[in-house]
């Protein structure tokens, strides 16, 4: 159960904010921002995984995930393009649902979404099988997308008709046929009929939160809106997983951040933070995740050590659709 204390305001970061000329942390060495060659084709090796083998653990149950947070630009679905990626080449069988009009997860794992296409619309709205839909990911074993289109658009509205309308995609998720080690749901930034649907298929959330002045404002809202979920349609959902994203550890802002953060949620924050990083920014651009695009950089390593703690999360605290 999330604390229904209020989170620290950002007024409280604002003399941190106005003091920008400040710097937290010794700025970073050349050898630090570019690290030998040797060792960024060692951390390349480990991330991609040529051998194949299981190397992080796979849970007794499907965990459903969705990602969720109001505020746009937070990392939402580059969070959700870059964990299932690392979870996938790493042993996991993984379903990546789009469920941003903008399709944004579906152009980061290079999975076709033009009009046309049967994406997640037609399972929510028309009850096509999830199956039918699902396309498998070139080049990552393991790994399925379930696209969204711009036909995503009206589906906020088309819902408000439709029988049993908050639970349609958690109907669709339980019958399919195949199993899956994790299922991710790419939420819209927005609290509407899409992400309450996400909400009620999941029992975990997983929030991205950026380390930047505007950071926690709405977030109480959003805790607030996950709690009328579980009290009212899913007592199992629990926000299991706070990510720290586009931290610039070079600012005092970014710490103070990172400190009210964990100092609320506790050990729900990975330990794993998200650095600004100019090759997570670039590999959507070329239909890549940043693991697959340029595996030997930060965001990169980042991104695979926060996968690797909550493979390691979900043994030691096991969950399921049907636990």
């Amino acid at each position: 159960m999330v604390a229904d204390a209020p989170i620290a305001s950002t007024e409280s970061l604002a003399a941190v904010a106005a003091d920008s000329t400040y710097v937290s942390r010794e700025t970073p060495t050349r050898e630090e921002d570019d690290p030998p060659l040797a060792m960024e084709a060692m951390r390349a090796v480990q991330i991609l995984n040529p051998s194949g083998e299981v190397t992080m653990p796979r849970p007794d149950r499907t965990r459903v995930m969705c990602v969720a947070n109001q505020k746009g630009g937070v990392g939402k679905t580059t969070t959700t393009v870059n964990l299932a990626v690392a979870l996938a080449l790493h042993g996991n069988r993984v379903l990546v649902v789009d469920l941003d009009p903008q399709g944004n997860a579906s152009t980061g794992l290079n999975v076709p979404h033009h009009t046309g296409i049967p994406d997640v619309y037609d399972c929510l709205i028309n009850s096509v099988p999830l199956a039918e839909v699902a396309q498998a990911v070139e080049g990552i074993p393991n790994l399925w997308c379930v696209p969204a289109t711009i036909d995503l658009a009206g589906a906020e509205i088309e819902l408000v008709s439709v029988v049993a309308r908050e639970s349609r995609l958690d109907r669709a998720i339980a019958a399919y046929p195949g199993e899956f080690d994790y299922v991710f749901i790419d939420c819209p930034p927005s609290l509407g009929l899409l992400t309450v649907n996400a909400l009620v298929a999941a029992q975990e959330v997983l929030i991205p939160i950026q380390c930047e002045y505007y950071a926690l404002e709405g977030l109480n809202q959003l805790i607030n809106n996950i709690n009328l979920v579980r009290q009212h349609l899913n007592p199992k959902l629990d926000v299991s997983t706070i990510l720290l994203t586009m931290y610039d550890r070079r600012t005092r802002l970014a710490d103070a951040v990172e400190q009210d953060v964990r100092n609320h949620f506790g050990d729900k924050v990975l330990q794993a933070v998200i650095p600004r990083n100019v090759r997570v920014s670039e590999a959507p651009s070329y239909g890549q995740s940043v693991m697959t695009y340029d595996p030997g950089s930060r965001g990169a390593t980042s991104y695979f050590e926060a996968a690797q703690e909550i493979a390691e999360r979900g043994v030691k605290e096991p969950v399921g659709r049907n636990a």
